[in-house]
C-alpha cells in the first residue's frame, strides 16, 4: 500500500507499465467534474470508477482484495479512511473469489487505518486488503483499476 499527495502519483509510474496512463488521464480529465461512473482509459487493462456515496464508517467496512487489478483510489471530496491488511493474514473469507468481479470480502478487522483527505492517494496492489468508504459523511472518489502486468 501506499499513500501520498496527488502531485507526487508520477514518480510511482515505474511501479506498473500502465501508472502513466493514469497519470496522463489525470492532467486531461476533470474527474472532479464528471459524473459518476465508469471510464474506459485502455479498455479492460486501466478504467475510471467515479463515485459519490456515504462513508460507512469503521465498523461496517469490510475488507476486500483483488488478483487482477491494481487500485489506485483518489479523494476528491470528503476524508476517506481505509482499512488495511495484507491478505496473507486475511483468514475470513466471506464466499469465494468472485473471478467475473475480481473480489473476495474478509470479515478480518483491518490491522491498521489511514485517512485519505481530498488531494491525496492511496494504491493498493493485489496483496493489499482494504476496506474502503470506513469514513463518515459524503465521500466523492476516482478509483483507477489497472491490470496487474504479465
Amino acid at each position: 500500500m501506499i499513500l501520498d499527495l496527488l502531485e507526487a502519483l508520477p514518480r510511482y509510474a515505474a511501479l506498473n507499465s500502465r501508472f502513466d496512463l493514469v497519470v496522463d488521464a489525470l492532467r486531461r480529465m476533470d474527474v472532479s467534474s464528471m459524473p459518476d461512473g465508469h471510464y474506459e482509459i485502455d479498455g479492460q487493462n486501466v478504467f475510471l470508477i467515479l463515485s459519490e456515496g456515504t462513508g460507512k464508517g469503521r465498523q461496517a467496512a469490510r475488507l476486500e482484495a483483488h488478483e487482477r487489478y491494481i487500485d489506485i483510489q483518489i479523494s476528491l471530496a470528503g476524508t476517506e479512511e481505509i482499512g488495511w491488511k495484507t491478505l496473507w493474514h486475511c483468514r475470513s473469507s466471506l464466499g469465494i473469489f468472485d473471478t467475473a468481479k475480481d473480489i473476495i470480502f474478509f470479515s478480518d478487522a483491518p490491522d491498521s487505518w489511514v485517512s485519505v483527505p481530498p488531494g491525496h492517494f492511496a494504491i493498493f496492489f493485489p496483496e493489499d486488503a482494504h476496506a474502503p468508504l470506513a469514513g463518515t459523511g459524503p465521500l466523492r472518489k476516482a478509483i483507477f483499476k489497472i491490470i496487474v502486468d504479465e
